[in-house]
């Protein structure tokens, strides 16, 4: 094993490495290599914010149960505005005063 290995498994390694990753990211998006929207640099910069903050931690474990939940259609409240990319009309309807006070 090299010194690369051994410097690259302290934290201030981790640091420099995932700076690395990140600038290699942002070149390779700059580019257009990869087709992808997002990065993936943040990634390891989210990882290495969570295991020295536990409310980052949660965050994540948050986020991730959120992506697990499947939206379905008829789960929310009745759309009140259309839009008709056929014709090319939207109807907007703004909701009034509430009767009820």
């Amino acid at each position: 094993m090299g010194v690369e290995f051994v410097v690259f498994m302290t934290l201030p390694g981790l640091v420099i490495l995932l700076i690395g990753v990140a600038f290699a990211d942002q070149l390779l998006r700059a580019v257009g290599w990869g087709g992808r929207s997002g990065q993936v640099s943040s990634t390891g910069f989210e990882q290495l914010h969570a295991s020295f903050s536990p409310g980052k931690r949660n965050e994540l474990d948050e986020r991730r149960a959120t992506l697990m939940l499947r939206d379905e259609e008829g789960d929310g409240a009745p759309p009140r505005s259309r839009v008709d990319l056929g014709r090319g009309t939207a109807r907007i309807v703004v909701p009034g005063p509430d009767p009820r006070g």
